[in-house]
């Protein structure tokens, strides 16, 4: 073994070669690859890919898992140190169901066919009869097995080195099943279709080894893997099981032992997988274990093989039963904390349409546990999966299509068709062919589509073995990906795949190294180049020859937004404003398409600064448009160093741009009042002529307002703040300039305050809502702010009121605001007496309308605030009633304790009308005294009419719970109006209905039968069709009464109804014909006027049959309490009518027309036949002229239709007659057989005398009972077990009896005596007859002869001898009540089958 060991670590000191493939598809000098000295570490490679912030797999929000980049939804996080507390063997589910996204990223596999290599397989096949190819491994060299059972081994050159086996061991062996490298490339483990093991020396090609007792015989290998241990091998066969090969060489004797891991009994294992660690990292603690992973059917297992065997992971794995397992290893670096890392592999296996990942924590060779990371559903079922690298994965599907997935966003990368690749499958050997397919239906199913051999991962390339050809497909770099989409002319995805891998959102990243910001460099001047050859490209070769100048501007419209949005995400707007301005100024209209694509920018804040050159183009171009207000939106949103100020003020000067004014003031010089002093004084001037103002005049007085109040809020105006250094100053400053006395240069005739004046008479109401908002600033509330407030007051006062220039509606304003500030400000605003008298008669002014919530609101205010404590309350009650503040009389009311004038008040506001209820209701249940109760009664019972008119219902509530009044006097008083009455009567009976209840019966209302009748005479009169309804749901009322109402009214359906409710069958028939006779007399009349619509003629009909359903409905259940007479009153004449229309419309042209009246009558008939006899019917059909005269074929379908009715009865008989013999036949065959049933009894003795029965001298009777106990009768006798009834000995068993009766026997019935016609025991008479004796109670008889008569019923064997008597019999017998099919419980109502059109 020593030997065996130092022979195959011969070849270990060899640095393994990476594949590199020299193909005319991948050209070096085409895709400028430099040569590589060293071969890349799997560290260096993890290091490379992966950003130092980003080195997980997964994404931080979405991995549940023990280290610190796994977190909770919560937030938490935990130190490495408090894993094992996370650790768990099931992932955590997540709380929505995660879909593969599929955004843009470019080709990021670039596909190859090794023409070589696959040239070779063909030759190989035609040559040595090599046969097809079978399986595939990789390493530094790649091996292929075929069907012939040859292996040929190529080096990375695509050159053939070995040729392995022949075609006579293939011919014994059969096809090459699986293939595996060990580490150092020395080895080959090559697995058969029969079951047989080869193993090669690589460095010269000689078979060293066959194995054929490693498993048992008859079964294929499906897999045999190399661990890292070069002497041992782990293989799985088709039935499921997985052996441990330990290679050995003891004195120069090749051995192989062979140990079973896992047996297929258990179930079958599909796939392994060894973990082959990664020696390149220093002191892992996992270099000196073993770890095999194994997938079943049903679960996953991980093992240890080495130092110990061990399972330390299992997990269910559940699919669809047509899918296979999959296993794929791969080691990642996983960020734990800040600073700290550690590399841990990482075991991906899904199956069906799910891939889990479980991360192997290790912490020596005895401590090993698996953690979940993450769940992957997807949209398609799984063939393969392989790792490319720790952050990509690769699936294959069943419809032959490659997925590139980033594993940490989830996202799907890419997608490839390989269909064209003709993939090899080994499903024959999963079914076992080659040894006469020996294995499980399950396995053999699943394995339909195996591809194990034919998908091999290595060095971040993926190969596929086809039938013919093998490709590889390797991730291309960064740049190649930005490459390919350009040669395709595809900038924009090109600029945006460029821009990702700027912003470090790319997946898949290779090739570019380096710290952060020497990529962001790198990749930003790659960006500018494509920018650049974007440009030049637009204004040459793409640039339209041709064409209108709106569509140049829209063709530049697409290309400019690409060019700024890239260059402000760069920072480089040197470029920008730079080299591709200077390009698009070539083209007069590209420039102006430029200079357009800026606004949204600016305006956005997007871009904040412009060069004073191009800003002078920009203002050139839009004024040469006359799209000056985007300028003046602009210009505030820019940086004021960036411009031109005297070039921007001129402008703005000159065209209005006011808002761009005060920007440049308040930005550039911190100057807040010249522009106000300015334009406030353009306004003035345009108010002091006296004309109308015009749009941009009034826009400049609401810029004006806005201003100041920005200004006096200490916000900067039109965006932005104030810095806060010259916040006081700013609102001290503007403050003072308008209440300043006179203007810096006052004219002669200037007034005082021209400011405040101004402002005023521009809008009175807005201006003094904007010092309204500014009195709320803290500022005002200092001690110096109260004298501001109270100075400006009156200044306001003086200006408006005591001089002249303002309309009474202005000073009304004035004073609304004055009583909402001193309501506000309590004790802070002083108002001269009379002054303050002048402001409530302005506001209590019943003549003004406008405003009047506005006023109300103000005067409520001045109220709660205690501004009206020395008013006299009769005078402002007064002028609250005139002015209709009802609100304010609410609140003087309620003082004064006057409730009903409260209720008044109520009922007289609009707004407030409906809340007249609650009040009633809070002020009647409360605790009041019982004489404002009654107040509140009256004025509510006084004013009932208007509160029927806001809600019938709650005011038949408020009646009846609150008022307690007598319900005959308020329809009493309400009988003057009957709408009124018919309103509150509604509500009435809505309540009535709605507390109706039987487990409250004492809330139940009770209404007299003469208000019912009161309220149904209203409905006749107001709502005659809902009559019919009330009545037919509702009690109460008196017939007679009810019945004249709706007689007097003409109200036919309710009259049928009470008619039919009465007794008067025929009359209710009688108004009901009539309605039907009218609508089949309007139909016909419609349908024989041509100019009639289809569609008026349809609802006719609907109408018709509507109401020919009600009537047929009416017949129907009062035909069952006539006799024959009685029922041909009702429904001939009910046929007659409906025959009618036919008569006169049988020579009518629309053929749709007469079937659905033909139609009708078939429903007539097929209703009256339960109970009119048919050949009545068929002699009344006959009789009409509608069908007397013509031919057979007119009354073909009635007699058709009758027929088929007769059919369906005769068969339904047939079959009742059926059922009642199969009944009757197994009731009796049970009664034989438990009759002729044979006891045995339990032993040779009674049980009671213990005296034998076979004493030949005993010739007393034995009882055997069903239990299997046996007495003598006379012992029965003397234990009293033996009851009369009806004159037969009923017999109990003795011992089961008592046991009954104790307990100790359960029976899940009540114990009954049954009688010994059907249940007797067995009696053995062996000696005289046995005397009877009554032991039953007289009562209990008398009870058991009720119970018995109340059940008993027609036995089945006399339905069956009624049936049986000749149909003649039975109709000679129809008229006498003794045949039981006349009996009311035996007929069945039943609807024959519609008629069968011909």
């Amino acid at each position: 073994m020593a030997e065996e060991r130092n022979e195959s670590l011969d070849h270990v000191d060899g640095t393994t070669e990476t594949v590199s493939f020299d193909i005319p598809e991948l050209d070096d000098a085409e895709f400028d690859l430099p040569t590589v000295e060293h071969p890349p570490t799997l560290e260096s490679i993890l290091n490379e890919v992966q950003d130092e912030d980003t080195l997980s797999i997964l994404d931080e929000e979405d991995i549940p898992s023990a280290v610190q980049i796994f977190k909770t939804d919560s937030g938490e996080t935990s130190s490495l140190s408090s894993q094992d507390s996370y650790l768990s063997d099931k992932p955590r589910k997540k709380d929505k169901k995660k879909i593969l996204k599929k955004p843009v990223h470019g080709s990021v596999l670039r596909p190859c066919r090794l023409k070589s290599l696959s040239a070779q397989l063909l030759s190989a096949a035609d040559r040595v009869d090599a046969g097809m190819p079978t399986a595939i491994a990789v390493s530094s060299l790649i091996a292929i097995g075929s069907s012939h059972g040859l292996v040929l081994v190529f080096d990375p050159k695509q050159v053939l080195k070995w040729c392995l086996g022949s075609t006579a061991v293939g011919a014994l062996y059969g096809s090459v099943s699986a293939l595996s490298f060990n580490r150092d490339c020395t080895r080959l483990l090559c697995g058969f279709a029969k079951g047989q093991i080869t193993m090669w020396d690589l460095t010269n090609g000689k078979l060293i080894r066959t194995i054929t007792d490693a498993h048992p015989q008859g079964t294929a290998i499906l897999h045999v893997k190399f661990t890292d241990d070069l002497t041992l091998a782990v293989c799985s066969d088709s039935g499921g099981s997985v052996f441990e090969l330990e290679f050995k060489r003891l004195i120069g004797v090749r051995t192989c032992e062979s140990k079973c891991l896992f047996s297929g009994s258990r179930g079958e294992v599909c796939v392994i997988e060894p973990l082959h660690m990664n020696y390149t990292i220093k002191d892992h603690p996992m270099q000196d274990v073993t770890i095999l992973a194994m997938a079943s059917l049903s679960k996953v297992l991980v093992v240890t093989l080495r130092p110990t065997l061990k399972v330390m992971f299992m997990q269910p794995l559940k699919g669809d039963p047509a899918t296979l397992p999959l296993l794929a290893w791969q080691f990642v670096i996983i960020q734990v904390s800040e600073k700290d890392r550690v590399i841990d592999p990482v075991l991906a296996f899904g199956r069906d349409q799910t891939i889990h990942f479980y991360q192997v924590i290790c912490r020596g060779a005895q401590d090993i546990r698996c953690s979940g990371l993450q769940k992957i559903d997807l949209p398609y079922k799984l063939l393969s999966i392989n790792w490319l690298n720790p952050r990509t994965l690769v699936t294959l599907d069943t419809s032959e299509k490659l997925h590139v997935i980033d594993v940490r966003s989830e996202e799907e990368l890419e997608v490839i068709d390989i269909s064209d690749v003709q993939l090899v499958y080994g499903s024959s050997h999963f079914k076992s062919l080659a040894t006469g397919g020996n294995v499980s239906q399950a396995l053999a199913y699943a394995g339909g589509q195996a591809c194990y051999q034919s998908v091999s991962s290595h060095a971040s390339q993926l190969f596929t073995l086809g039938t013919k050809t093998v490709n590889v497909y390797n991730i291309r770099a960064w740049s190649e990906r930005i490459d390919f989409l350009v040669k395709q002319n595809k900038y924009h995805e090109a600029l945006s795949l460029a821009l990702s891998f700027y912003d470090g959102k790319a997946k898949a990243v290779v090739s570019l190294t380096g710290s952060q910001s020497k990529k962001k460099e790198i990749v930003s001047n790659l960006i500018l180049d494509l920018v650049f050859e974007y440009v030049d490209l637009s204004m040459t070769k793409l640039c339209p020859d041709k064409g209108k100048m709106e569509e140049l501007e829209e063709y530049y419209q697409e290309i400019v937004p690409v060019c700024v949005d890239y260059c402000l995400h760069l920072n480089r707007t040197d470029v920008l404003f730079g080299r591709i301005y200077e390009k698009f100024g070539e083209d007069i209209i590209a420039q102006g398409t430029f200079l357009e694509c800026l606004e949204p920018y600016i305006l956005s804040d997007k871009l904040t600064a412009i060069p004073p050159a191009v800003m002078k183009d920009f203002v050139t171009h839009y004024e040469s448009k006359s799209m000056l207000d985007s300028v003046e939106a602009c210009i505030v949103h820019l940086d004021i160093a960036s411009l031109d100020i005297h070039q921007v003020v001129s402008l703005c000067w000159n065209h209005g741009l006011y808002d761009a004014i005060i920007y440049v003031y308040n930005k550039g010089m911190y100057d807040f009042c010249t522009p106000l002093e300015d334009l406030i004084t353009l306004l003035s001037n345009a108010i002091s002529t006296g004309k109308r103002l015009t749009n941009e005049q009034i826009k400049l007085g609401n810029k004006l307002l806005v201003y100041i109040s920005c200004c006096l809020a200490g916000r900067a105006y039109p965006l932005g703040d104030i810095p806060p250094e010259h916040i006081e100053d700013v609102k001290n400053k503007v403050f003072d300039c308008i209440t300043c006395l006179h203007t810096k240069n006052p004219s002669s005739d200037e007034s005082a305050y021209p400011h405040l004046r101004c402002l005023l008479q521009f809008d009175t109401r807005e201006f003094l809502n904007v010092l309204a908002l500014a009195f709320e600033e803290s500022d005002f509330n200092t001690e110096n702010g109260i004298q501001k407030r109270q100075r400006l007051v009156d200044i306001l006062l003086k200006i408006m009121v005591e001089s002249i220039g303002f309309t009474p509606a202005q000073v009304g304003v004035l004073f609304t605001f004055l009583a909402r500030q001193m309501a506000r400000h309590e004790n802070t605003i002083i108002v001269n007496r009379v002054l303050f008298e002048q402001v409530l008669e302005f506001l209590s002014n019943p003549e003004d309308e406008s405003r009047h919530e506005e006023r109300q609101q103000a005067l409520m205010e001045l109220i709660h605030a205690g501004g009206l404590k020395q008013f006299d309350e009769k005078k402002l009650l007064k002028l609250a009633e005139n002015a209709k503040f009802f609100r304010v009389c609410e609140y003087l009311y309620e003082k004064r304790r006057e409730y009903d004038k409260i209720l008044s008040c109520y009922l007289q506001d609009p707004s407030r009308r409906y809340h007249a209820f609650n009040y009633i209701t809070s002020i009647i249940q409360s605790e009041r005294p019982e004489t404002e109760k009654e107040s509140v009664r009256k004025e509510a019972l006084k004013s009932l009419e208007d509160l029927v008119s806001i809600d019938c219902k709650q005011a038949a509530h408020t009646v009846i719970t609150n008022l307690a009044s007598n319900l005959r006097d308020i329809v009493h008083k309400l009988k003057p109006q009957p709408q009124i009455l018919f309103e509150f009567l509604q509500g009435v009976i809505t309540y009535r209905d709605a507390q109706s209840s039987a487990i409250n019966a004492d809330k139940q209302v009770h209404i007299e039968a003469d208000i019912i009748e009161s309220y149904i005479d209203l409905m006749c009169r107001y709502k005659p069709a809902d009559v019919y309804n009330f009545i037919k749901v509702t009690e109460g009322y008196r017939l007679e009464e009810t019945l004249d109402i709706c007689r007097q009214y003409k109200v036919s359906e309710a009259t049928a109804y009470l008619l039919e409710k009465a007794g008067d069958i025929p009359g209710a028939f009688g108004i009901m014909l009539e309605s039907v006779q009218a609508k089949l007399r309007v139909f016909t009349v419609a349908v024989q006027k041509s100019d009639e619509s289809n569609n008026t003629i349809t609802v006719l009909f609907q109408e018709v049959e509507a109401a020919l359903l009600v009537i047929i409905q009416l017949c129907q259940r009062s035909s069952g309490k006539m006799d024959e007479a009685e029922r041909e009153a009702l429904w001939f004449p009910l046929l007659e009518t409906v025959m009618l229309p036919l008569r006169k419309l049988k020579d009518l042209t629309d053929k749709k027309i007469l079937q659905d009246l033909k139609a009708m009558t078939h429903h007539v008939l097929n209703s009256m036949m339960g109970y009119i006899s048919p050949p009545a019917i068929l002699q009344k059909i006959l009789q009409d002229p509608a069908y007397n005269t013509g031919k057979f074929g007119e009354v073909k379908e009635l007699i058709i239709g009758m027929l088929d009715n007769y059919n369906y009865e005769q068969t339904l008989m047939k079959t009742c007659k059926n059922l009642l013999y199969h009944d009757l036949h197994v009731h009796l065959r049970n009664l034989t057989g438990a009759a002729s049933k044979g006891f045995v009894p339990r032993g040779d003795n009674c049980h009671l005398c213990c005296r034998s029965f076979t004493n030949s001298a005993d010739s007393e009777s034995v009882v055997v009972f069903r239990c299997s106990h046996c007495y003598h009768i006379g012992c029965l006798r003397s234990v009293g077990s033996v009851h009369v009834i009806d004159g037969y000995d009923n017999l109990v068993c003795y011992i089961c009896n008592n046991a009954r009766k104790s307990g100790r026997l359960q029976s899940s019935r009540f114990y009954r005596h049954i009688s010994v016609s059907n249940t007797q025991p067995a009696i053995v008479q062996r000696g005289d007859t046995v005397t009877k004796e009554i032991l039953l109670d007289p009562q209990h008889t008398q009870d058991f002869k009720y119970i018995r008569k109340s059940m008993k019923t027609k036995s089945r064997l006399a339905i069956l001898t009624e049936l049986a008597r000749p149909e003649k019999s039975r109709s000679d017998r129809s008229g006498s009540k003794s045949t039981i099919f006349k009996t009311e419980s035996f007929q069945l109502k039943l609807a024959p089958p519609p008629p069968m059109e011909l």
